[in-house]
């Protein structure tokens, strides 16, 4: 994926607000997006990022704030003038024409030749596994089908920008997974610079070089896939990114080098301080993934909780445990499969330890 760092801003975002009546829908958000980048607006429903988008596209005004796509304003481009195409959640695909018809209508008005106009279109059905549906009508289509054409002829243009809302929502999940890849592939052979907006935390994780979590109209952290899940800034972002368990607790210890919290069914030694106040309530942040179970109690006397094993989901690659934990807390735990049988397989009931390394939790003070 493309690095954001190593080009100048081709999209300025600069203290945009949306205030419809009174209640800002886009509260002063300002953001810079490289050329080329596949950036996401990720949140949940009523966060403010479709309005954002739609702000891009030019279908709202922003209250105040300016948009700068490659030195220009957009301020006074109207929806048709800016160089960009969005995909939108309803299709929006014309019902007298063909899927053929319906990816190439934008090529064709702008008077591309007719061979230029049959590659892409191919190219775009290959891209969505629809050739052999090429002559229907949208109404003989499924509603994921239908999306796929949508997507088809957004991308058929090859705009500077590429606006996604919600882009595959409407497939199925082996489906969704493939043209995730296969989206992020044609993105970058084309150079087009994307900005999406979903609620699936998977699809921006997969897909984007950056995301941006959204709430109550604000950006609470951007970054990278990564920075994001493994250094959440805050409470929401840690809960709202993939699963997590939360533990409040104490700051007991902050050195430099470390820290200790005291939580109700553990103590917590992290290995860097956080620059605290001793007393200080803070939330401990930790995936299940980083936990390991065993019968035996671990040496360490930090990072550690006996539970009891009160709920188990298989998941093929993996297995997630609900501890039961003293004080009445539960802990998630996944486990990966890498055996097909185990001699020591956990069950229902089971009283197991969990524990943890010093570099696997994140402290939260916000």
């Amino acid at each position: 994926m493309s690095d954001p760092s190593a080009a100048p801003a081709f999209l300025q975002i600069r203290d945009i607000v949306k205030d419809f009546g009174g209640f800002k829908a886009v509260n002063n958000v300002s953001l810079d997006i490289a050329k080329g980048e596949i950036f996401a607006l990720l949140g949940s429903s009523g966060c403010g990022k479709s309005t954002l988008l739609r702000m891009l596209a030019g279908f709202e005004t922003p209250t105040s704030g300016r948009i700068v796509l490659d030195g220009r304003d957009l301020a006074d481009l109207p929806p048709y003038e800016r160089p960009m195409n969005m995909m939108f959640q309803s299709y929006a695909l014309f019902p007298h024409l063909t899927v053929w018809d319906n990816i190439a209508f934008g090529l064709r008005r702008e008077g591309l030749p007719r061979e230029q106009v049959d590659a892409r279109v191919e190219a775009m059905l290959k891209l969505v596994q629809l050739a052999k549906y090429a002559k229907r009508k949208p109404h003989q289509l499924s509603g994921g089908q239908q999306q796929r054409v949508a997507l088809a002829r957004s991308l058929a243009k090859q705009p500077q920008m590429l606006l996604l809302d919600e882009p595959l929502g409407a497939l199925d999940k082996k489906l969704r997974e493939e043209t995730q890849i296969e989206l992020v592939n044609i993105i970058e052979q084309v150079g087009v610079t994307c900005v999406m907006v979903t609620h699936d935390q998977e699809e921006a994780m997969t897909m984007a070089s950056r995301i941006a979590v959204m709430s109550e109209g604000r950006f609470l952290q951007v970054g990278a896939p990564g920075e994001i899940y493994e250094t959440p800034a805050t409470r929401f972002v840690a809960d709202f990114i993939g699963n997590v368990n939360l533990m409040e607790g104490t700051l007991d210890v902050d050195e430099a080098d470390h820290c200790v919290i005291g939580c109700a069914d553990t103590r917590h030694y992290v290995g860097h301080g956080i620059t605290g106040t001793a007393g200080m309530a803070v939330t401990v942040a930790l995936r299940p993934e980083k936990i390991h179970l065993s019968r035996q109690q671990p040496a360490d006397e930090y990072n550690r909780a006996v539970g009891t094993i009160k709920e188990m989901s298989y998941f093929g690659s993996h297995t997630v445990y609900h501890l039961l934990l003293a004080s009445g807390a539960k802990l998630k735990v996944s486990q990966a499969n890498l055996q097909r049988h185990r001699d020591d397989q956990f069950t229902w009931g089971d009283q197991v330890w969990a524990h943890w390394s010093r570099s696997a939790h994140v402290v939260l003070t916000q």
